[in-house]
């Protein structure tokens, strides 16, 4: 899938902290609230060309039965930075030098969940 740009980043939180789908009104008055920041508000064009993006990069699905559309999210967040994992993991020459890293750099309890998951993913009761 790949990574976000700043604006399709912030897209994406909203929608992955969506409980429905969402407009591209509902989303532009979500991400600026001008009065608090003093900044300009984005146009409803400019919230809609992301969406296109996203939309055809995957990350978004959008109903075009309804009016206005809503746009929903593909998959969840933790699936879109697993994805990214895999895709560094991948881009890498040496594997096992940056898992070591990566794991070098993970606290206590970080270590412990990994450790659990693990288990779980070699264990035949892990569905």
């Amino acid at each position: 899938m790949g990574s976000l740009g700043v604006l399709e980043r912030l897209l994406m939180d909203l929608l992955w902290s969506a409980d429905r789908p969402l407009s591209a009104n509902e989303l532009r008055d979500a991400l600026l609230d001008p009065a608090a920041t003093g900044a300009k508000p984005l146009a409803t064009t400019t919230v809609l060309t992301v969406l296109s993006r996203l939309e055809n990069k995957g990350f978004v699905t959008r109903d075009r039965g309804s009016r206005p559309h809503g746009y929903t999210a593909v998959s969840s967040r933790a699936q879109h930075t697993a994805e990214l994992m895999h895709e560094v993991l991948g881009s890498t020459s040496d594997r096992t030098a940056t898992l070591a890293r990566f794991i070098g750099d993970v606290s206590p309890q970080e270590a412990r969940m990994l450790r659990e998951l693990l288990e779980s993913v070699g264990s035949p009761s892990a569905d």
